[in-house]
Parts: C-alpha cells; structure tokens; sequence
C-alpha cells in the first residue's frame, strides 16, 4: 500500500470512527435529558402522592369517612407504582449517563488529549520477561490503550492475556471472536455500561470468591424445623389474639418473639462469617447478573463467543437467574446490619435464619460454576477490548499465522504512536532469524524494537498488528531493553541485566522464543561489554531464536561474517542537513555509516 495512499486512508478511518462517537454522544445526551424530566417528574408525583396518603389518613381519622380509606389504599398502590417506575428510571438514566461518558471518552482518547482509561500499573512485573521493558503496564502504556474493561476480572483477564503467549487455535478463535464483536458497537457498549454501573471492585470480587469456598455447613434438621415451627406458632397466636383479645395470647406472642431472638442469636457469630465484608454486594452481584444477561441474550456466531455462552447455562436455567437470586439473598442479608428491622423481622419470623439457610443452599448448588461465570463475564470484556482497538485502528491487520519460525511485517510501527507522524517498516525474519542493529542515538533503535515486541505481544493475544502485512509464528517473547537498578535488594544494574539474560536463556532452554536486547552490557568495560555481547548472540542463534539486538559496536557487527544464513546487518541513519540533525526512521540494509554524537556536542558547545 502506497504510504500517501496508507495516510489518507488511516485519516478518514479514524474521522469516520470519531463522527460516530460523535453522533452516539449527542444522541445519549438527548435521551439523558428526556430521562431527567421524567425522572423529575416522577419523583414530584412520588412526593404529591405519599403527602396526599397522609392527608387522607388524617380525614379518615378526623371524619371517618370510607371515602378517605379507598382514597389512601388508591394513593399508596400509586406510591407504590411511581416507586418502581422511579427506580428502573434510575437505573437506565445510569446506564444513559454510562454510555455518554463511554463515548466522550473515546473522543477525548481519539483527539489525542488524554488516555482517559485505568492503566493497570497494580499489574506491572519487574520479573516478567518483557511487562517492564515493552510498557505493558502504566502511564501511556499498551493495557491503558487497550483497556476498555469495568469490572476486576475483565482488567485481570486482560492483564494476563497481555503476558502470555496464546497457542494456534486460540489465536485463531479470537481473531474470529473479535472480528464479529468489532461489528457490535452497540453492544460492546453496553455492556461495558452495565459494568461500569456495577462499581466493581477488586475488594468485591475477592469477597465474593472467598464467600464462594467458605465452609458453610447446612443448618440441621431440628433447627430447620424450628425456623418454620416457631414463625407459623407465633403467626397462629398472633390471630387468635387479633380475634380473641385474650390477653393470654399476647404472653405468649411475648415469649415466642424473645425466643425467636435467642434462636437467631445462637447463630449470629455464622451469620456475620458467611456475610463478612459483603456490604453492598448485592448490588455488584445484580449487574453481573445484568452483564451476563446481556451475553445470553445475544446472537453470535464465532466459535469462541458461542462456547462461552454456553457455559452460562447451568442446571437447565441462565447464569443470569442464578446471579440474580444471590443477589436478592445478600440484599436481603443486610436487613441484619438495620437494629430495628432485624429485631422486628428475626423476631417474629426468624428472617436471616431462612435467609442464611438460602445463602448455604445456593452456594451448595452453584459455587462450583460461580468462578466459571465470572472468568466469562473477564473473557468479554477483554475481547471487548481488542474489538475496540481494532474499531479504533482499521488500518491493523491480523496476523497470519505459520508454524514454520517465520515473521514478516510489512509498515509495521508501533501502534501506541500517533497514527498522523509514526513511520512503518518491513522487516523479515527469514531466512536470516536474527538481527544485528546499529544506529546514532534518537535514530529509532528502541522504539524499532519496541515495535517489534509489541506486536509480538498483540500477535500471541489475538488482537490486529500495527502493520499492513503480517505472517508470524507467534512465540514467547523475551526482552532486555530497560532494567531498573534493585536498590532494595542492593542489586545494580548490570547485575539485573544478568539475571534477566540468564532468564532469557534458561526460556530458550525451553522453548524457541522472539528475543529482543538493546545495548546490552552497559556496566562493564568496551572490551568486555562487545565480547560479551558477541558471545550472547552467539549463544542466542544456537538456540534457534529469532529476534534483534541494538548495539553501537561495530565488531559486533562483524559476527555475521561467521554466521550469514543466520545473522543479518540492519541500521537506522541519521543526515545532517542545513546544519541540523534529519531522521528519517528508516530501516536500511548493512550497518550504520554516520555518527551524531560528536556533531550535536559541538553544535551545543559541548566539545
């Protein structure tokens, strides 16, 4: 593809993708403000009707007349309707609110103004082989470009999908995967609405897994007994004092209520276990019921998608209706947390006794899929993601893939830089596996190789390249760019950056992987420094790995006289023009030529 050609087709893709969000932003706006004023309008009827209940109560008792009586039941079912039509409306204007913020998010991110989305960085690795050195993690970093998640799992679903390396199959099912949730604007949305609603949390999600496979042994039989024995007592002694006035009856409802008491009291210290730090869940739990629902309800077709849908079916009914109950349940729970309504319901009824009871049963009957549910909810989520990164960037490819140790890119860049200025290369890793690469400083060494691992990472994901041409063997990427000094564990740098090449060949013990190494050895003298690093490709090529190394020594440049079916010269060049550095970013044969160390320290006075 033409690179003139290329540019003007990035530019309208990407102005295309903003004029929708655009349109989809006004429209919300619209609805949110329609929603307001009947949101508005419902609660000032709520307000006129309950104080127009009182009213009647007051004439009732002031005329009693039966007029008033018919009045207030009429004014109460009112109340009654108006509060359930005022709480689905405020459910909807958060959903609304919801999708606005999505979609002026993603202007605001289109714009270049700011990345307005979670970075990840409680996710960051310094031992992992590349989360550090590629910017996985962080401010400006892949995750917080990519990430389009809500909930806790979804991040850590695609956290963990950004540090491993997918086989075959799998990548191949996500391309399909995230092809088809491309299309799905509208329901990407959404449901990344209903997640953002459900103000998960990592307290949250860690709550209900450890309430999941908390040992909650069942109630006995005799105490089952009397959670309906003394309940259904208390209520026939209730009637018969209503109807007898006796006041026997009312001793006796006395005794029953305290003894409804004790009996819950017995339990109190179970109760507070099987809820502990659960306050609020509830509503969690209702929009993962909401979030799942939103997956069962929908029509897919790729492979991936269906399979995961179909885990959601369990004991012939929908995830979602089990997710809904808990909810209910742990709603209920919280009554317990209210002095007054707990002794008031527990002591006529034994409430939370029947609730806890429930509570167990349902975890008996559904924990062992409850974990498999939410790993679904993480799946989406992340798919969600890459779908979103390949809406915003068309001009990505996907990867073909081969199982024959060959990477080829055509204009690959690297996809977090501006789309407008980034320049793209080819680059091929066949026959010759491994890369020698020299180059001034600030010519484009690192982020060359950043682009590289990057995506690598994105191949090995599932998710479209930075390219317009990609055939990869997807492998395990391994990286030696920037290491950090461990001051904590008294650790230099140079010493990091021999743990992390004993790690880097320890994986290709393993397995054949895609190595990356920039200026490798800075801690130690020339000598050693370029023997050693000649000595390391060395090692690295009879381990059949393919990859790159950035160096400034020109000896090292000189290892692929010994080794030309494998090793291969390329270089970035730098020009002096009109007395001032020129880059131009491009990937040449052989290695480099020009220094600009020495002009740029005499252009600044330096030497």
């Amino acid at each position: 593809m033409p690179l003139t050609f290329e540019f003007d087709y990035i530019c309208k893709s990407l102005t295309i993708a903003m004029e929708i969000y655009k349109t989809k932003k006004e429209d919300y706006l619209v609805q949110l403000n329609s929603i307001n004023k009947k949101y508005n309008s419902i609660s000032f009827l709520r307000l006129i009707s309950i104080v127009l209940f009182f009213v009647s109560i007051y004439y009732f008792v002031k005329t009693n007349d039966i007029l008033y009586v018919i009045a207030s039941i009429l004014l109460f079912v009112a109340f009654i309707v108006l509060m359930r039509v005022h709480s689905k409306l405020l459910v909807k204007r958060q959903i609304i609110q919801a999708l606005l913020k999505i979609n002026e998010d993603e202007l605001i991110y289109l714009e270049k103004k700011k990345i307005p989305f979670e970075n990840g960085i409680e996710f960051n690795d310094f031992q992992h082989p590349y989360a550090y050195d590629l910017d996985i993690f962080g401010e400006h970093s892949l995750f917080q470009n990519m990430n389009r998640t809500a909930t806790f799992i979804g991040k850590k679903t695609l956290a963990e999908q950004l540090l491993i390396a997918s086989s075959h199959e799998d990548i191949i099912k996500n391309h399909n995967a995230v092809k088809e949730l491309t299309e799905k604007l509208d329901w990407r949305q959404e449901f990344l609405a209903f997640a953002k609603v459900s103000d998960d949390s990592k307290s949250n999600y860690e709550t209900l897994l450890k309430w999941s496979v908390f040992n909650s042994k069942p109630l006995s039989k005799f105490i089952v007994f009397i959670s309906y024995f003394s309940p259904i007592l208390f209520l026939l002694t209730l009637i018969a004092y209503l109807v007898t006035s006796n006041t026997i009856f009312a001793s006796v409802l006395s005794y029953l209520f305290v003894l409804n008491l004790v009996v819950l009291g017995m339990f109190m210290k179970r109760i507070q276990a099987e809820i502990a730090n659960s306050s609020n869940i509830d509503k969690t739990i209702h929009q993962y019921s909401m979030l799942l629902r939103k997956i069962e309800e929908e029509n897919f077709v790729s492979e991936k998608l269906i399979s995961l849908q179909q885990k959601l079916t369990f004991k012939k009914e929908n995830a979602s209706v089990h997710f809904k109950q808990l909810s209910g349940l742990f709603s209920n729970m919280d009554t317990i947390g209210n002095l007054i309504t707990a002794v008031l319901f527990n002591g006529t009824f034994l409430f939370n006794l029947h609730v806890f009871k429930s509570l167990v049963k349902w975890k008996t009957d559904h924990a062992e899929a409850l974990s498999e549910w939410m790993e679904v909810i993480g799946e989406f989520e992340m798919m969600n993601s890459i779908a979103n990164l390949a809406y915003n960037n068309p001009s990505f490819v996907y990867p073909t893939l081969n199982s024959n140790f060959e990477i080829d890119f055509d204009n690959l860049s690297h996809p977090l830089l501006n789309e407008n200025s980034r320049v793209g290369n080819g680059v091929t890793f066949h026959p010759e596996s491994f890369m020698i690469l020299t180059g001034s400083n600030m010519s484009g060494k690192s982020t060359f190789l950043r682009s590289l691992g990057i995506n690598m990472v994105l191949t090995g994901m599932g998710a479209p390249v930075c390219a317009s041409r990609a055939n990869v063997h997807p492998l395990p990427v391994l990286v030696s760019m920037r290491l950090s000094d461990s001051l904590s564990d008294s650790e230099s740098y140079f010493f990091a950056e021999i743990k992390r090449l004993k790690q880097i060949m320890d994986e290709l013990e393993q397995q054949p992987a895609f190595v990356l190494l920039d200026e490798i050895l800075r801690g130690t003298n020339s000598d050693d420094k370029r023997n050693g690093t000649i000595e390391v490709v060395k090692k690295i090529i009879a381990k059949k790995a393919i990859g790159a190394i950035a160096t400034h020594d020109i000896e090292v440049c000189l290892t692929t006289n010994d080794y030309p079916n494998t090793l291969t010269n390329k270089c970035f060049e730098v020009e002096i023009i009109d007395n001032e550095l020129h880059f131009d970013y491009r990937l040449r044969n052989g290695i480099c030529k020009n220094r600009s160390a020495s002009f740029l320290m005499k252009k600044m006075g330096v030497i």
